[in-house]
């Protein structure tokens, strides 16, 4: 029977790692939001720059997501390193992840600019792809200050400090919206950039990030010790293996879940420009309630990944669970706002009455696997905090190339649903994965239960 006293104390601490993490995301959500709505208004009725924002953002992140699902590995590896007191050995994996997180970026940078001319092949309508390969080229350059962030934050959440990263983000994420206003309408003596002016405020606001958050570990006494010897490039081959045992399925995982997002909007793009914006509009709003459920996912895997350090299973349950319950309040909440304000959001990002009135639609089938999502989420979050990582990869990939992707093209096209059939086949891909992810985290408890028995 559930008690709130007995979880009262867990919510406190799962919270107090998450929160700073929600403050991020919500930095992030606000310039996803400034960026949709501020191009939005910039093409008024004409749909092209919010679908070329779209398209060029799509095709990025499932590149950009893989990248960041390996540098996601250095975190329970340093938890349970901090758990355990051993800071030379966190040291380490910090250094060598600065030097091979920056050189992913840069690899990860070159791939993005090669397949431009594949962009012109996918599907979508010329005019858009003319106006979101600007955009697109400049995100891709934003990756290598990015990975070089991302070895810093990772660390920082390893050892549970997540505040820092929310005040770089919060700040860097200000510096892009007041950076949208200059370049994409034309202030201060700057020419109209519309959509391309939103990729470049992003890059410039992502150069900042690495170099604020540098700025804090050579100002903190506590964390500069972390950086001792770093002049002699530490850059250690097995320590490479070991982010790359725990960051490559984590990796594969957001890939593979990111593709049947990216391979869904493109399939969106053959039913024409407004169905491109309307999906948008709802993916914008889906990836709001998203972003807070991430941040509890990340606070799980920390809470767990010390936890598992210590080897008290108890509490490692009792904070799992209390995920759990977080996660399907919000998402209970974010599905209801969702329904009840469907015809009054899609009005903040367009004129446009077609876009108006798909994305209304479309906001009631993205409430429909608010619940499954949180759960895969929170799990996976579990998974990784005791590092049983590799049976994610095939559960992902059984979910959303399997179920995912397919379902949603025969309801989209074979049985002619349009835009809501391919929705509806993220509901059958994250319920998927929601129910075996659960299914291997029990058979962990069960054997954790045998351990201490």
């Amino acid at each position: 029977m559930y008690r709130f006293s007995t979880y009262k104390e867990q919510y406190r601490a799962n919270l107090k790692l998450a929160l700073p993490v929600v403050l991020t995301q919500l930095g992030q959500i606000l310039v996803q939001l400034a960026d949709n709505i501020m191009v939005g208004r910039y093409g008024g009725d004409d749909p092209t720059p919010l679908a070329a924002t779209s398209f060029g953002g799509t095709v990025f992140f499932i590149l950009f997501i893989a990248a960041i699902g390996i540098a996601l590995g250095l975190t329970p590896l340093v938890g349970e390193l901090y758990a355990q007191g051993n800071r030379e050995k966190s040291a380490e994996y910090l250094q060598t992840g600065v030097i091979f997180y920056t050189l992913l970026g840069f690899a990860t940078c070159a791939v993005q600019l090669m397949i431009v001319p594949l962009l012109y092949h996918l599907g979508q309508p010329t005019e858009v792809v003319d106006m979101a390969i600007p955009y697109y080229s400049l995100l891709a350059f934003s990756m290598i200050p990015v990975m070089l962030f991302s070895a810093f934050k990772q660390f920082l959440e390893g050892v549970g400090n997540t505040v820092v990263e929310m005040v770089v983000v919060v700040l860097c994420n200000l510096v892009n919206i007041m950076l949208n206003w200059v370049f994409i309408y034309g202030h201060f003596g700057f020419a109209e950039m519309g959509a391309t002016g939103a990729g470049l405020a992003t890059l410039i606001s992502r150069i900042c990030m690495p170099i604020i958050i540098i700025g804090f570990f050579l100002y903190s006494k506590r964390y500069r010790s972390y950086l001792d010897g770093f002049t002699r490039l530490r850059f250690r081959r097995e320590t490479v293996r070991s982010l790359l045992r725990m960051g490559l399925p984590i990796s594969l995982q957001m890939f593979l879940e990111s593709s049947a997002f990216v391979g869904t909007s493109i399939m969106m793009g053959w039913l024409g420009k407004t169905a491109i914006s309307a999906n948008q509009i709802a993916m914008t709003m889906g990836n709001c309630a998203f972003m807070i459920v991430l941040s509890i996912g990340a606070a799980t895997t920390i809470r767990i990944s010390h936890t598992y350090g210590e080897r008290n299973f108890g509490e490692l349950s009792l904070a799992a669970k209390a995920s759990y319950h977080l996660v399907i309040a919000w998402n209970a909440i974010m599905a209801t706002l969702f329904i009840s304000l469907k015809n009054i959001i899609p009005t903040f990002f367009t004129s446009n009455p077609e876009v108006i009135e798909m994305a209304s639609t479309l906001l009631i089938y993205i409430s429909l696997y608010q619940l499954a999502d949180g759960i895969q989420n929170v799990s996976v979050g579990i998974l990784r905090g005791v590092q049983d990582v590799k049976i994610i990869m095939p559960i992902a990939f059984l979910s959303y190339i399997v179920f995912n992707l397919p379902v949603g093209y025969l309801l989209g096209f074979t049985w002619g649903m349009g835009p809501q059939g391919l929705l509806l086949g993220f509901t059958v891909g994250l319920t998927t994965a929601a129910v075996l992810l659960i299914a291997r985290i029990r058979r962990n408890a069960k054997r954790w239960r045998t351990s201490i028995g």
